[in-house]
């Protein structure tokens, strides 16, 4: 049993990939497990200790959790002497690379193509965001070459890395297999609605979503259920004042029996990123969550997404940049519900079959198992293969 504590300063404790699947599955595997994250207090959750750092207020988010919670998460980090560390955020690459060189085993997590996602966010100044993309290319590549070991998405950041650090692994951030299992019920019983869940952002198409809402036919009485993480400042004034939020049930944050309950209703989970360079290799969760909910997946029509749809023959695929696309293809799936519920069972299908967490639990605790005692590690598994 190793003493293992996971790091982050932008999650909540209880994200879906860090605490219902990484922690959760490393408790299974016999380790004492802490997560250090802004939270209102400590506390035990499923056998995960939850150690918190003071949140950030909104107002002052940004460049205030880039240094006061940076610094209250490695000085909470220090105090638990963890015998490996485990960060997800790039901001925290400063924090691994001082618990490496103090001889700390550290592995970082690497959610998303950083240099690529700096090149579209709304808020960095157009002509900064070249150079600062760059500087944090040079920063993760003197961080992956410090710490022990690297945890990546996708195929392409794992490449990117492999060259920096040979402990690279791929740990698909796949459904878990039973948690969705009891969506289930009558087809027709379902409601005329769709449903977005996660991050709202411009680049993730909350524009077109609403924008298509208002495109579809009045006698469809169709709806879009949205559970989301918080708008950028002055994007829900912008949004909520369109035509078609009369046509969204908005339901914030929610808690994951909430989720299962709206997947459980609607008829469809949209995924509809635009085409940016890190959105178009990603592998969002919610897209292989919808397929584990049985209902069809309408995405953006991206190679890497045309691969799984096309394969797994569970969804439609538009243009993510085009709400009358959106518009045609919500309407299909509220007016072909045989067609619709099939997709849904050909999606759970291939969850069970490749798309699930429990393979990817393997992967993760061989890589600890492997840092611990690298005989006792075993050869990696058929998983990290491209999929």
């Amino acid at each position: 049993m190793a003493k293992v504590a996971h790091l982050t300063s932008v999650h909540s404790p209880l994200d879906v990939r860090i605490f219902h699947k990484e922690c959760r599955s490393l408790v299974r595997g016999g380790h004492e497990v802490t997560i250090v994250a802004p939270h209102t207090g400590d506390e035990i959750e499923s056998g995960v200790h939850i150690k918190a750092v003071p949140p950030i207020p909104c107002s002052q988010k940004r460049l205030t959790r880039m240094t006061r919670t940076v610094w209250n998460v490695l000085r909470q980090a220090l105090r638990l002497n963890a015998d490996i560390y485990h960060f997800h955020d790039p901001e925290l690459i400063p924090v691994g690379i001082y618990l490496a060189a103090i001889g700390k085993k550290v592995i970082y997590d690497i959610h998303e193509d950083v240099p690529c996602d700096i090149l579209s966010k709304e808020y960095i100044p157009k002509w900064l965001r070249v150079p600062i993309a760059s500087l944090a290319k040079i920063l993760e590549i003197v961080g992956a070459i410090c710490v022990s070991a690297l945890v990546t998405v996708t195929p392409n950041i794992a490449e990117r890395f492999k060259r920096y650090n040979s402990s690279t692994v791929i740990v698909y951030n796949f459904p878990l297999l039973n948690e969705l299992s009891s969506v289930s019920g009558d087809w027709h019983q379902r409601e005329m609605s769709v449903a977005y869940l996660g991050g709202i952002l411009v680049e993730r198409g909350i524009r077109e979503m609403v924008h298509a809402m208002a495109l579809l036919p009045d006698k469809l009485q169709a709806s879009l259920e949205l559970a989301r993480d918080d708008f950028p400042e002055g994007l829900y004034e912008e949004i909520s004042a369109h035509l078609g939020w009369a046509r969204v049930s908005d339901w914030g944050t929610v808690d994951r029996t909430a989720v299962a309950s709206i997947l459980n209703r609607v008829r469809a989970g949209l995924v509809l990123f635009h085409p940016e360079p890190n959105n178009i290799s990603a592998m969002p969760h919610k897209f292989f969550e919808y397929m584990s909910a049985s209902i069809p997946v309408i995405a953006s029509d991206f190679p890497l997404w045309r691969e799984i749809i096309d394969g797994a023959k569970c969804g439609l695929l538009v243009n993510p940049l085009d709400p009358r696309s959106i518009a045609a293809s919500i309407e299909y799936v509220l007016t072909h519900p045989e067609e619709a519920e099939a997709m849904g069972r050909r999606g759970r299908a291939a969850v069970e079959q490749f798309y699930n967490w429990e393979a990817q639990e393997r992967i993760l605790l061989n890589l600890y198992a492997n840092l611990l005692d690298p005989a006792a590690a075993v050869v990696a598994l058929p998983s990290q293969r491209n999929l």
